[in-house]
């Protein structure tokens, strides 16, 4: 019996990933071997940078929540854990943008803590 080889399957895999590899530069966009290897690294990358970006969130919030306590004489450490012994419960996401976008709520947020 002749071998059967599902080329419906591997013509749609290919095509998936030539898809995905749609606006690379040169080989990198429609040659299936390069395709493939470009698009499995991006893949890499990507997964990667998930979670990358919530630790560089985390840090610019931090820095943003330092400048504004700053202001009012006071530094992040020493902020954060009169922040907690009051047991305000109010995460770095959220004093970060009102230290930046509603400065006046911060102020009574930072003069309630002191």
């Amino acid at each position: 019996m002749p071998r059967s080889v599902n080329h419906v399957a591997s013509r749609a895999r290919r095509k998936k990933t030539l898809k995905l590899a749609k606006g690379y530069w040169g080989a990198r966009g429609n040659v299936w071997t390069i395709a493939k290897n470009t698009i499995e690294k991006g893949l890499t990358y990507a997964y990667r940078d998930r979670k990358t970006k919530k630790r560089n969130f985390r840090g610019l919030w931090i820095q943003r929540i330092n400048a504004g306590v700053r202001q009012h004489g006071l530094s992040y450490s020493e902020f954060m854990g009169k922040l907690n012994a009051k047991g305000l419960q109010l995460n770095r996401k959220v004093l970060a943008d009102l230290a930046m976008n509603h400065p006046e709520a911060f102020t009574a947020i930072v003069n309630q803590v002191k």
